[in-house]
């Protein structure tokens, strides 16, 4: 790998950056087509599939919001009340 050193009093730029912007534009055209003809052979669900997943993830959401819930109701008996009642003698 070549190393460019910067003479005094002018900018640090990479050999040849206009040569690499010119060739990054004229690849784009070739990777949207290859974008294209990828998600050409994406298996798409159909709707029941997707009704069927959205209603398991809210399902799950709320189930892990119920646990959650659960254990901050249980800690906050623990920690709030019952410890300072053992330990102030009560």
């Amino acid at each position: 790998m070549a190393v460019d050193v910067a003479r005094a009093g002018e900018p640090a730029t990479p050999a040849g950056w206009p040569a690499r912007a010119v060739a990054w534009v004229q690849h784009l055209p070739a990777g949207y087509r290859s974008v294209m003809a990828e998600l050409r052979r994406v298996t798409w669900p159909d709707a029941t599939s997707v009704k069927n997943m959205s209603l398991a993830v809210i399902a799950l959401s709320l189930c892990i919001g119920a646990v959650i819930a659960l254990m901050d109701v249980t800690l906050q008996q623990v920690l709030v009340k019952w410890i300072p009642q053992i330990f102030s003698g009560r």
